[in-house]
């Protein structure tokens, strides 16, 4: 029975602790060659790993406006916005939007399902962590814009910039770049192609908040 223990605590660790960090300090280096929600697709795989410098700023900027504005700010959560969505689920019963961060969307397509569930994001709470602690901001972002899901089957900007506008990920204009972020929250039911009316409307909404924004939000990349 000690010897079954033992090694079930060497066993937790390993999977807790060695294996996350050991990845994620390859991932400092190098790309990944899939994640868990590519494999649970039943869908032809679209997937090209770029650097940050070939992906156009446009949809660096568009990506931060829409989906964490004080990225470059804080350590993996942002303790205001959560603080926000508390307070709106109090009064309405409802959020405008989530409060989950960049870094948390990176670890959580990195090494978690795709559906949603208490012990998910749980989870993603020290693996958060780890990132942060082990990788630099850019390489966070680098890593979220390839991996992250732009449509069926299509992961990373190069990808979405193919499949959607016949373009590289560093030739997206401002419009184009405005539109992938739009379909970031609905990947599967919004198309940067075809845009209904309403990703038109947040893509809108998007491109002027871009043209007001202060250099700091992209400053530490």
């Amino acid at each position: 029975m000690k010897i079954f223990l033992r090694r079930l605590i060497w066993a937790s660790v390993f999977i807790g602790l060695v294996f996350p960090v050991t990845t994620i300090l390859i991932y400092r280096l190098l790309p990944p060659l899939v994640t868990p929600l590519m494999l649970v697709r039943n869908s032809p795989m679209q997937y090209d790993f770029v650097g940050l410098e070939d992906i156009s700023p446009n949809l660096v900027q568009a990506v931060l406006v829409s989906e964490d504005q004080r990225f470059c700010e804080h350590a993996g959560f942002d303790w205001r916005q959560m603080g926000i969505v508390w307070d709106e689920l109090i009064d309405n019963g409802t959020a405008s939007r989530g409060a989950s961060t960049i870094s948390m969307q990176t670890a959580k397509n990195l090494f978690l399902w795709p559906s949603r569930s208490k012990v998910r994001k749980v989870l993603e709470v020290p693996l958060t962590l780890m990132l942060e602690t082990l990788l630099p901001k850019r390489r966070i972002l680098e890593l979220y814009l390839n991996i992250a899901e732009f449509g069926d089957g299509i992961y990373g900007a190069e990808a979405a910039a193919q499949a959607h506008f016949n373009r590289t990920a560093k030739g997206l204009t401002r419009g184009q770049a405005s539109r992938l972020a739009a379909v970031l929250p609905n990947p599967l039911d919004r198309n940067a192609a075809r845009p209904s009316q309403n990703v038109q409307k947040i893509s809108n909404r998007i491109t002027g908040n871009i043209r007001v924004a202060p250099a700091a939000l992209w400053s530490c990349l």
